[in-house]
């Protein structure tokens, strides 16, 4: 089992220190342009201070029609510069490498934020979505790379491209979803053929060190395990990219699909050639305990989501005592506020049972 404490070289960029990685964890918490907030800055670069090894931006939209959620992080126009500028450099001064999530919600677009019908890659009813025209797909291709040479105009080590949860990426990835004739459709080729597109972009017009990360999963949504896997495997021993994060929901469940049950969702990836990529795992990773035992599964590195939420400095309580208790949710707003979460990203985690009422306080 690697040591999570032990240092972790990708093909390209910077070495991490240690094997944490922060979540993109959607956290409502910027400006509705799309330009970073005081409190999104301090809420990212807590995480890199409290001794992430990798300090990863929420998902952030390539496109305004591709906007998810409320107060998202953008990286759709020169404008966000100045912001993201600002979050790299104090990222990578804390010692944390600095990745941009880059991301498009297509039909989860809510159509009330984005002033319109939303995109998919083929018309959807259910979320009353259009199908995008094939020169649409291309400008959608290009904006993708051309954020993420905005992102290391803005400092980023390196992307991340978000193509997992049923957002666009994923959409198309889907074979429930994108009902396409043309070569973005039908065959699994065809639809991962706009991710291989943008990966391909990014490493012809970024640096030769810049990292390019892939974020999958491969339940929900229409997606099918036995696809996934065959994407994952493609993905990794392509020398496109230099880490595939898998966000399995929950690292130590069996899989949904009858047919591929019997053994653990993680070990269908652990048991992939790898080449040269770095292969981590996000899901109901909650202690010291699970993170060790993920490892121990055979991963490269863990992503922390409500871990980190809870402690900003994870890694660091980590070193210090490798069998601590992490505190349980629910907690105080005030506890909260003090781990650097600002009101509107308290409100949003209502929802997900963090925040206890004031006489449970």
């Amino acid at each position: 089992m690697k040591d999570l404490l032990s240092p972790l070289s990708f093909s390209r960029g910077p070495i991490l220190k240690n094997r944490f990685m922060l979540s993109p964890l959607t956290n409502t918490q910027s400006f509705e342009d799309g330009k970073l907030s005081d409190d999104e800055f301090r809420w990212l670069t807590m995480r890199a201070e409290g001794g992430f090894g990798l300090t990863m931006t929420c998902a952030s939209h390539v496109q305004a029609i591709g906007k998810g959620f409320p107060g998202q992080l953008g990286v759709f126009s020169d404008d966000h510069l100045e912001g993201l500028k600002r979050l790299s450099s104090t990222i990578k001064d804390s010692g944390s490498v600095a990745i941009s999530q880059l991301h498009h919600a297509g039909m989860r677009s809510p159509e009330e934020l984005i002033g319109q019908r939303p995109v998919c890659p083929s018309d959807n009813e259910k979320h009353n979505a259009r199908g995008l025209s094939i020169d649409e797909v291309k400008n959608l291709r290009d904006d993708f790379i051309k954020a993420a040479i905005r992102s290391e105009q803005a400092g980023f080590d390196g992307v991340e491209l978000h193509g997992a949860h049923g957002y666009i990426l994923a959409q198309f990835l889907s074979p429930e979803i994108n009902k396409r004739d043309d070569h973005y459709g039908q065959t699994l080729r065809n639809r991962s053929r706009l991710l291989f597109e943008i990966i391909d972009g990014i490493r012809r017009d970024c640096n030769p060190n810049f990292i390019v990360g892939v974020r999958l999963s491969p339940e929900r949504f229409g997606l099918k395990l036995g696809e996934i896997t065959t994407l994952a495997q493609e993905l990794m021993t392509s020398n496109k990219i230099d880490f595939l994060d898998m966000s399995l929901w929950d690292v130590f469940k069996e899989p949904e699909e009858e047919s591929f049950q019997g053994k653990k969702l993680i070990s269908y990836f652990t048991e992939l050639d790898r080449g040269h990529t770095k292969l981590g795992v996000a899901g109901s990773i909650r202690t010291p305990g699970d993170a060790e035992k993920t490892m121990a599964e055979g991963v490269d590195w863990v992503m922390l989501g409500r871990a980190a939420i809870l402690h900003h400095n994870f890694p660091q309580m980590y070193e210090a005592d490798r069998n601590f208790s992490p505190i349980e949710i629910p907690v105080s707003e005030q506890y909260l506020s003090d781990e650097g979460v600002s009101e509107k990203f308290i409100e949003y985690l209502r929802k997900w049972k963090f925040v206890s009422e004031p006489n449970q306080d």
